[in-house]
């Protein structure tokens, strides 16, 4: 029923003249989705209240209420003759629905808070319906989608990970909100949060990383005040564009996280110095975006200045790590070996233990044809050794054939003793260059590649090659 819904939802999309791609799609399909969500939520809490005796106050007003706007049934399944469409509907949500929802930010008491939530959803988007008729069409199919059983919200979650797959297929700036989740789920073998510990992540976009640690921590056995501390007190993340902070909230929300502790802004702003005990996390899972050109005041709140933006998350990272606190960060291979990363890398090995580098082949992200390492690493204590493993499915990777949990099975069994293999080995501080700082990825165990001809020796086959060929050629001259 919810593959249907949401295949009905995306052919009334492609003819919203106002929707132009997957993106589009998404930031539109989250804001409704949001709304039914929430006034089904309200619904069971005042129904609970009720049984209970007690009062219960819901978050939206009476006209701004799900039923009120966008159900076109009474409680009673009948047909509303009341229902907005066309230019009636298109006016209420731009000029009513919006602004009020809107305000809520300013009255929230904490951004912890579901009422923040709200107001910071409908700050950053906008209505990009164009037609009241087709969406009315998208309000009648999400009408009947139901959030209220536990199977109902892990089939809506799985739908919604697939739209947000869709849109790491959509182009480069898509791409940067999809993590193979496979990858995800082998770092978080080897970190292994635990209930009472915090778990952060700095670039969260779509906070594919939270809802897998989510899952990774909820066991079925798990105790009601547990329960709660993974809903309130262990997933933490903050992202800097407005579309993936809308994507992350949604997903959260879908995965069973009412209320996600997921702030609107730009992590690089904070100056790592400031950064105090209390603002620390007991593990960090992150994918930062990559890029050069950063803005000099940006660099300024950081002590190793850099352009790119992925060495300035990793300053970030080691600074939020409380000592002892473990970390898993997928970056560009060339941080192991760029020159102006070698302080970078310094300070890395410096501070924390650096003992696990797992080294992923081009395709894993699609769409990106960069390669990319995870480093693993502990604040507290300095590196004395680096285990390296190189991941190598050995098949094509694409689009049609992603990365399987199967693949990096072999890499989490192989972490938990370090041990030396075909594709693993280990590297000793001690052996690391001191001034350039280079730790690259060179497996020993590799076959060794054939030596490159000297250009002369290229030439001469050349030559040779092109005088075969004219005798050749003569000899069928003479045939002729």
């Amino acid at each position: 029923m919810f593959e249907n819904a949401f295949n009905s939802i995306d052919r009334e999309l492609r003819n919203e003249e106002g929707l132009a791609s997957e993106l589009d799609y998404a930031e539109q399909t989250s804001w409704i989705l949001f709304l039914k969500y929430l006034d089904d939520i309200e619904t069971e809490r005042q129904d609970e209240a009720e049984l209970e005796g007690r009062d219960y106050a819901p978050t939206l007003p009476a006209d701004m209420r799900w039923k009120s706007w966008a159900s076109a049934k009474n409680d009673d399944g009948t047909d509303r003759k009341d229902v907005l469409t066309g230019e009636d509907l298109i006016a209420f949500v731009n000029t009513t629905l919006f602004p009020t929802l809107k305000k809520y930010r300013e009255d929230a008491t904490s951004p912890d808070t579901i009422e923040y939530k709200i107001g910071e959803i409908f700050s950053e988007i906008t209505n990009k319906f164009r037609s009241g008729y087709s969406l009315r069409d998208v309000l009648e199919i999400v009408d009947g989608l139901e959030f209220n059983t536990q199977e109902a919200k892990h089939e809506l979650s799985d739908l919604y990970e697939s739209r947000i797959k869709r849109m790491g297929n959509a182009g480069r700036n898509g791409g940067e909100y999809y993590t193979p989740r496979p990858l995800i789920r082998a770092m978080l073998k080897v970190i292994d949060p635990q209930i009472g510990e915090t778990v952060y992540d700095g670039a969260c976009g779509s906070a594919g990383f939270l809802v897998e640690a989510y899952t990774h921590m909820l066991t079925p056995d798990i105790s009601a005040t547990d329960f709660n501390t993974l809903q309130t007190k262990t997933f933490y993340g903050q992202e800097k564009k407005s579309l993936a902070y809308i994507i992350a909230i949604m997903n959260m929300i879908l995965h069973g996280i009412t209320a996600p502790n997921i702030l609107r802004t730009n992590t690089l702003n904070e100056n790592v110095m400031d950064i105090q005990e209390k603002d620390r996390h007991d593990v960090i899972l992150a994918n930062p975006p990559f890029g050069s050109g950063e803005r000099a005041e940006v660099q300024q709140n950081f002590p190793i200045k850099s352009g790119e933006m992925a060495y300035l998350f990793i300053q970030h990272f080691i600074r939020k790590l409380k000592a002892g606190g473990r970390a898993a960060v997928v970056i560009k291979n060339t941080f192991l070996s760029n020159g102006d990363a070698a302080a970078l890398r310094r300070e890395l090995l410096e501070t924390c233990d650096l003992h696990t580098v797992l080294d992923c082949p081009a395709k894993v992200f699609q769409g990106a044809g960069v390669k990319t390492v995870v480093l693993f690493f502990e604040k507290g204590r300095k590196t004395h050794r680096t285990w390296y493993y190189a991941l190598d499915p050995e098949r094509s990777l694409g689009k049609s054939s992603p990365l399987r949990d199967d693949e990096l099975a072999e890499f989490v069994e192989l972490q938990k003793t370090r041990a030396d293999s075909a594709k693993s080995w280990t590297v000793e501080r001690g052996d690391i260059d001191a001034e350039t700082m280079d730790m690259s990825v060179k497996n020993p165990f590799a076959p060794e590649e054939a030596p490159l001809r000297e250009p002369a020796e290229i030439i001469e086959d050349m030559l040779a090659r092109d005088a075969e060929t004219a005798e050749i050629l003569a000899q069928i001259r003479g045939m002729l």
